[in-house]
């Protein structure tokens, strides 16, 4: 069990200081316009806490925990050999790779806003797509928006998302038209990790190739390891504020045996570098190469999607040739006080950090971790 006095009661204890922010997108994604973010500093530099606001406190301490390890300040856990960032915000990972490649991302927009929303990222071999925003509803529009998108695109490499967007028969209907796009993979068409496996069968019957991806399947199933035992999918996709940081990133991977691609929660720079901190460090397999290249593109790149970012756009983990830095952030203090929530939304947030702690606090307790 972990000591009592390690850990505290009050979250103020851990983070005494924190910032709320809220971050305008260029265009409106997962339902919405803006991003909020929280802040906070530890020993081994910046973290974010950015669980959508939509999440209960159970599912949020996980990624409550996520920050608190990046920041090196989670109770009773060691600290592995941190990266400090200096200054300027930099600072490498000793003997780990200096960048990662990215994909772009292509929310559901409309057809003309294909070229504008794709130039935001400037050249990028690897572009993942959200579809079914409606269900299958939203078919007719998706398909229009990939032609746009292959007419612009010809031999990018592309991947769509559904978020569990379809019922089982939907998702083959889907699978069907999207088949022809050339596909890297297809992200989490449908919900439930028997769904998944069932919709493998089903395209394979149909001599359909679409590889599956499992991205909720993996970061909110209680075991992980039954989407790799049921078949449920080729890849997986893993997030580290979801799965409850860089460690638990890990064991997820290598449970599942699965090829891995890391990927973003819509985070600032401060939490996208938690991320590329993971994808520099994925191990490569046979099976990973075959199905996602030598060096498979994270979904890193959504900085893109923000209009501002915590710091200014010389040091933002934007992609630059398809690539980001792996690296530390320091926000900008000014933009600390220039994008900071107004004060009822900072008292909410204050009151769902304490509610959060508590839960994780419980979880800790209950564990020993």
């Amino acid at each position: 069990m972990a000591d009592m006095q390690q850990v505290p009661e009050s979250i103020t204890e851990i983070v005494p200081n924190f910032h709320v922010l809220s971050l305008p997108m260029v265009t409106r994604f997962r339902g919405i316009t803006e991003r909020e973010v929280m802040l906070f500093e530890g020993p081994d530099g910046w973290a974010e806490f950015s669980p959508f606001t939509e999440y209960e406190a159970v599912e949020s301490s996980r990624w409550l925990g996520a920050a608190l390890e990046f920041a090196g300040l989670l109770p009773g856990v060691a600290r592995p050999g941190a990266t400090k960032a200096g200054p300027s915000g930099s600072a490498a990972q000793s003997g780990a790779a200096q960048s990662v490649a990215v994909n772009a991302t292509l929310p559901a927009c409309a057809t003309s806003e294909v070229e504008p929303i794709m130039a935001h990222y400037g050249p990028v071999g690897t572009v993942k797509a959200k579809v079914a925003e409606y269900g299958i509803d939203s078919l007719p529009a998706d398909l229009e928006r990939l032609r746009e998108f292959r007419r612009l695109f010809p031999t990018t490499t592309l991947r769509l998302d559904a978020n569990a967007g379809y019922t089982l028969t939907e998702a083959l209907v889907a699978c069907a038209e999207f088949a022809a796009f050339d596909l890297q993979y297809f992200e989490q068409p449908v919900t439930a990790v028997e769904e998944m496996a069932k919709l493998r069968e089903q395209l394979a019957d149909q001599g359909l190739p679409v590889v599956l991806a499992a991205d909720e399947s993996i970061r909110k199933a209680d075991d992980p390891l039954r989407v790799a035992e049921l078949g449920a999918a080729e890849v997986v996709i893993v997030k580290v504020q979801p799965l409850g940081g860089i460690a638990a990133a890990r064991a997820v991977l290598e449970a599942c045996g699965l090829p891995a691609v890391v990927s973003s929660a819509l985070e600032s720079s401060v939490g996208l570098a938690a991320g590329a901190q993971l994808a520099a460090t994925l191990p490569r397999t046979p099976r990973s190469r075959e199905l996602l290249g030598e060096h498979p593109a994270c979904g890193l790149g959504t900085g893109r999607l923000l209009a501002q970012d915590v710091v200014g756009p010389e040091l933002s983990l934007n992609p630059v040739d398809g690539q980001i830095p792996v690296t530390r952030i320091v926000p900008d203090p000014q933009r600390l006080e220039r994008l900071a929530v107004d004060p009822g939304r900072f008292d909410w947030w204050s009151t769902r950090l304490q509610e959060t702690w508590s839960a994780l606090r419980a979880s800790l307790l209950s564990s020993g971790s």
